[in-house]
């Protein structure tokens, strides 16, 4: 794990403005926090560079792109050695429908977020690709039925 980057007052604040709105222009992030907009864009930059700042995104609405079916699906593998993790998440990382996968702790190995456009669509998924891997032993699907939080936004310590 690489050493912590020191963040002062006004770094942190330049992360909280660009998770609400990352679309904001240098002039007015420079204006928000009270510099001039090259200092700013220095600052932008030394925290893209140094990680801290991994990438900007869009946000999407999923049932109005066609894609009315989430789910987490919690898997086991047959063995829980190098071999199989790396084979389980090179095939996982091949399905575009899987948008998260984590490593965990507790009764599965792996915990998936997997998006479909229909219950139809999931199901053919699940039985085509993802119970086809070969070091998959059992899965447990959770249908979500409503999400009260998706908050994008990281608490910067």
């Amino acid at each position: 794990m690489k050493p912590k980057i020191k963040l002062d007052k006004i770094d942190r604040r330049i992360l909280e403005i660009l998770q609400a709105n990352a679309k904001i222009t240098n002039a007015q992030l420079a204006n928000e926090i009270g510099l001039s907009p090259a200092p700013t864009l220095e600052r932008v930059k030394k925290l893209e560079v140094s990680g801290i700042i991994k990438s900007y995104h869009a946000t999407l609405n999923n049932e109005k792109v066609g894609l009315g079916v989430s789910t987490f699906v919690m898997v086991s593998l047959k063995g829980h050695n190098k071999t199989n993790i790396e084979a389980f998440t090179q095939a996982i990382n091949e399905i575009d429908e899987v948008i998260e996968c984590h490593h965990i702790t507790g009764s599965g190995d792996f915990i998936l977020k997997i998006i479909a456009q229909d219950i139809a669509a999931y199901q053919k998924l699940m039985l085509e690709k993802v119970t086809n891997i070969e070091v998959v032993d059992n899965m447990q699907s959770l249908v979500i039925l409503s999400t009260f939080k998706d908050s994008k936004v990281m608490p910067i310590p």
